[in-house]
């Protein structure tokens, strides 16, 4: 990156969000967005579709790949548009409007407030393991999301430091898991039944239908995405961030499917469904499942930090846009962070908590999360044509981060998005079909919206 570029700093008008954070927080930022509670549990589901090492392994490697690609993508699309709201604002320049409409609408009602909803009831559960709590579920997750809320309204740099804070306690977690699972007596029995499997169409479609969840467990660098009006250089720090992001947590992921591999072998990976306890347990006994239940629940607080950081600055840019209330644009003067459109998502994720509907809900996430994935992949060739196409094009110096090998890695991070949207419409059609419902219910009330907007409303 050129030394220009390293020291361009984006005017900050006073109205706007405070840009405040550098490419420590953003990296912190594309990580913890990403990994959550389902590392410590996802690699079971992989093993019971393929029973060999070499396959498993395989799948987080492609698993990684896919998001490396995405991440080059976002990347470049970070320096050409290093606009509010990231992806949000990539959708709106490329397409319409409109689309980004539904891209929020979506993010509000199913992607965001469903999923945090279910993680914060997981951190209730394994909470109680570690300490007596009498409130129900229900209850100790809306509390946790208000606390987070409250926390995130005081300033961004608030916001960023809890979530630095529980990413590092989340990698040195998972780190323990790998020394001491490494360390742990392995079953030769399972590992001796790790034969290769020869190659057929019938492995082939299981190869694929392990790839899904991976590729979901992998989803999440995006939402750093949403924080360019905070970062004091959106151009630099999240390109930088996205790629040290997405290499760290491919390594994370990699070490702890190894560790599992070594202590359990294939078949014993596909036996259990909580790998991470198993191992542990083996590893130091009791203590180890006590370990585990602390290491999630801080990987699940971590989660909904970084969830509470970044989302509502989807929500704020939609208001700022004039399709949404106007209220959710309120910025306070002394802490310049979109303080309506943090407690609209605490408050709604609280509700479908207590509500316990949130199950529902995540059912619908999988499908419509991906066709945005791969809609936000297309923008960059509509952003490269109207770059080739502009008449100041040549007197212009070449950009700083350029996605390597496109069009072909472009092409085959959006063919994956969509696989897997297909995947989960054929697995899954009634959920899937819900979550289509839901995201076309915000066509009628973005024409309302924008109606509003053009009478001045």
């Amino acid at each position: 990156m050129s030394s220009g570029l390293a020291h361009e700093q984006v005017a900050q008008p006073e109205d706007s969000l405070a840009r405040r954070l550098g490419v420590f927080d953003a990296t912190m930022i594309v990580m913890g967005g990403i990994i959550g509670s389902g590392i410590f549990v996802n690699p079971y589901v992989v093993a019971k579709e393929v029973h060999t090492s070499a396959l498993i392994l395989g799948t987080w490697i492609l698993g990684g790949l896919t998001a490396l690609a995405g991440a080059f993508i976002y990347a470049e699309l970070a320096v050409l548009r290093p606009n509010l709201g990231g992806q949000y604002a990539y959708l709106k320049d490329a397409f319409h409007p409109a689309v980004a409409f539904l891209y929020g609408w979506a993010l509000l009602l199913v992607m965001q407030t469903g999923g945090m909803a279910a993680v914060a009831v997981t951190f209730a559960r394994y909470a109680r393991e570690i300490a007596p709590i009498s409130l129900p579920d229900g209850a100790v997750a809306a509390l946790v999301l208000i606390v987070l809320s409250t926390i995130n309204c005081l300033g961004v740099r608030y916001g960023s430091s809890v979530q630095n804070f529980l990413m590092v306690l989340k990698i040195g977690a998972i780190c323990v898991l790998v020394v001491i699972g490494w360390r742990a007596p392995h079953a030769a029995a399972q590992i001796s039944a790790d034969a290769g499997q020869p190659f057929s169409a019938g492995l082939l479609i299981k190869f694929g239908a392990a790839v899904v969840p991976v590729l979901f467990a992998y989803g999440g660098w995006q939402t750093a995405s949403f924080m360019t009006g905070e970062m004091r250089n959106p151009k630099r720090d999240l390109a930088r961030a996205l790629l040290f992001g997405v290499i760290s947590v491919t390594a994370i992921y990699l070490s702890v499917n190894i560790v599992c591999l070594h202590t359990l072998g294939p078949l014993g990976l596909a036996a259990t469904t909580t790998p991470a306890f198993t191992v542990m347990q083996q590893a130091i006994g009791a203590k180890g499942a006590l370990f585990m239940a602390v290491a999630i629940a801080v990987s699940t607080l971590g989660f909904l930090s970084q969830g509470m950081l970044t989302a509502p600055r989807v929500f704020f840019a939609m208001a700022r846009d004039g399709l949404f209330f106007r209220a959710v644009a309120w910025l306070p003067k002394r802490t310049r962070v979109p303080v309506a459109a943090i407690g609209l998502q605490g408050l709604l994720a609280s509700i479908v908590a207590l509500s316990g509907g949130y199950e529902q809900i995540l059912n619908y996430v999988v499908s419509v999360d991906f066709i945005f994935f791969g809609l936000t992949g297309a923008t960059l060739f509509v952003f490269r044509r109207r770059t080739k196409a502009s008449e100041a094009f040549c007197a212009r110096p070449p950009e700083p981060h350029r996605t390597p090998g496109h069009p072909f890695t472009t092409i085959f991070f959006i063919a994956a998005c969509w696989l897997v949207v297909v995947a989960t419409f054929y697995n899954f059609p009634k959920n899937s079909f819900v979550g289509l419902g839901i995201l076309l219910l915000g066509i009628p009330v973005y024409f309302y919206w924008s109606k509003k907007k053009q009478r001045g409303i």
